[in-house]
């Protein structure tokens, strides 16, 4: 091999080995600007929060205090949330933050799936989230007993006579509602659905 061959060779090979470096550090920065850009990095810091934005609720250390005497026909005030998240499908600390139990007025009725019988429900709507909530339960409250109901249609009665069934049916109304209320107001909120009263005939 003459000599201007291998400086060819030599000239080659740096080349190849500059490439390679300029190449890892692209990709270095790359994944350093992904993960800056996915931990909200390069998001302003002084981003305005939206105020009508649900919050979560600091558990509190005192007990609830009980309305004084001639006090229990006043509705208790909508709790005030002081802790922001990104959005409502986070998972919540049940030690950590304040939960809010919200009886809905009128029960359900509706027929079973099958059509031999019917179900009849009252529910308790629970969230770890302020008052914000509960408006907008208040707000949504037509289309929110219309999904409410189509849930119960779906049921089946022999499914429903098992524990299991129950529990199945807490998760989709809690799903249903959640989704409403996403739909209609950007946010959902709902923990779970009690049963404050169930019957199945």
């Amino acid at each position: 091999m003459s000599k201007g061959e291998k400086d060819q060779t030599k000239k080659g090979s740096k080349k190849k080995w500059l490439l390679i470096g300029v190449g890892g550090l692209l990709l270095a920065a790359g994944s350093a600007g992904a993960a800056i850009y996915a931990t909200g990095g390069f998001a302003p810091k002084h981003a305005a929060e939206d105020p009508n934005r649900p919050k979560l609720v600091l558990r509190s250390e005192e007990p609830a205090e009980a309305p004084a005497d001639g006090e229990g026909d006043k509705a208790a005030p909508l709790k005030e949330g002081t802790v922001s998240v990104p959005n409502d499908r986070i998972k919540v600390d049940p030690g950590k933050y304040e939960i809010t139990y919200f009886p809905v007025e009128q029960p359900f009725t509706a027929n079973l799936a099958d059509g031999s019988g019917f179900i009849q429900i009252g529910i308790s709507l629970a969230t770890y989230y302020d008052g914000k909530v509960i408006s907008n339960i208040k707000r949504q409250d037509v289309p929110i007993r219309s999904a409410v109901l189509m849930v119960l249609s779906e049921q089946d009665p022999a499914v429903l006579s098992t524990a299991q069934g129950k529990q199945m049916l807490q998760r989709e109304l809690t799903q249903a509602i959640n989704a409403v209320l996403r739909q209609k107001e950007g946010f959902g909120g709902i923990d779970n659905v009690y049963f404050n009263s169930l019957v199945i005939q």
